[in-house]
């Protein structure tokens, strides 16, 4: 199964891709989406337009995006909501949302972690050897954080597990609660 985590931001929007096969998970890409436009419409659709091409060429089958975190500024907020919105439309796949404490918890085990052990983490569960941008790195993390809660999900019986498919048209989605 191929998952797209987003850590959505209205200036960097950060990507990441990873196949899963049971407990492994394997780095397909990861990235950031650089928004240069200061026209607030145009920097929503160069998030969309980025994200489009990115599921074009690697057919991601589910996405986990991160929620938004209230700052103390809401118009910070609300730019981030905006960006996060622009995100969904483009994914038009089974979209998991997560609170950036339970990303931190699923991969590092401890839901007030810091950014660095966060991309640390990714590092290792990922076998990486390079060093990866923080927004690429989050993204990672909220793709490997849904991969964890699917797993453990369909163990318990709740959803279940993912059948190989033959072809992308013969791909519906599951229902999961």
């Amino acid at each position: 199964m191929i998952i797209i985590g987003i850590d959505p931001g209205s200036r960097i929007t950060g990507y990441g891709i990873i196949r899963t096969e049971g407990n492994n998970h394997i780095h397909i890409d990861s990235g950031c989406i650089r928004i240069t436009a200061d026209n607030p419409g145009t920097r929503l659709q160069q998030i969309y337009t980025g994200l489009k091409t990115i599921i074009q060429n690697h057919q991601p089958i589910e996405a986990a995006i991160e929620q938004v975190f209230m700052h103390q500024n809401p118009g910070s907020a609300l730019k981030l909501g905006q960006a996060r919105g622009a995100a969904i439309v483009a994914l038009a796949l089974p979209i998991a949302e997560y609170s950036a404490r339970q990303v931190k918890q699923s991969v590092v085990g401890y839901g007030a972690a810091k950014k660095e052990q966060v991309q640390h983490m990714v590092k290792q569960l990922l076998n990486l050897k390079e060093t990866l941008q923080a927004d690429a790195a989050d993204a990672l993390a909220v793709a490997l954080c849904h991969a964890h809660t699917r797993l453990s999900l369909q163990k318990i019986g709740v959803i279940p597990a993912c059948k190989k498919r033959q072809s992308w048209r013969q791909y519906q989605p599951t229902e999961s609660t």
